[in-house]
């Protein structure tokens, strides 16, 4: 399942590089794919997405799920699988959730509670 990501990862970060999509909505995003887990059956595949433009992340949601079956058709030859599964787009929080929690560390209720030994 992990390799079979990989390579889903690997050809759909390619299509968004190289504005492969014909969606000039979708090529002025900057999309970088950060994940894809694959379910057991290898049937759906979920890709976490990010976009470089802040706020912009529902739109490009919008965008990836308007063209999906058309992305699946420019994966499934780049993949050496027997069939191309559904792909799923989710916005990836989790940088967001990192910096939530470095925000919380660098309180100086939390700090002063580090510094004690």
């Amino acid at each position: 399942m992990l390799r079979a990501g990989e390579l889903i990862r690997h050809a759909l970060a390619e299509i968004f590089q190289r504005g492969e999509t014909n969606d000039p909505e979708l090529d002025k995003f900057m999309t970088s794919v950060v994940e894809v887990q694959l379910s057991p059956d290898l049937k759906i595949a979920t890709a976490y997405v990010r976009t470089l433009l802040f706020g912009k992340e529902e739109a490009l949601l919008e965008a990836l799920n308007r063209n999906r079956k058309y992305i699946r058709g420019l994966i499934s030859p780049k993949l050496q699988m027997k069939f191309t599964p559904e792909v799923r787009f989710r916005i990836d929080s989790s940088l967001d959730y990192a910096n939530k929690i470095d925000e919380i560390l660098h309180r100086p209720e939390v700090q002063q509670d580090l510094k004690k030994e």
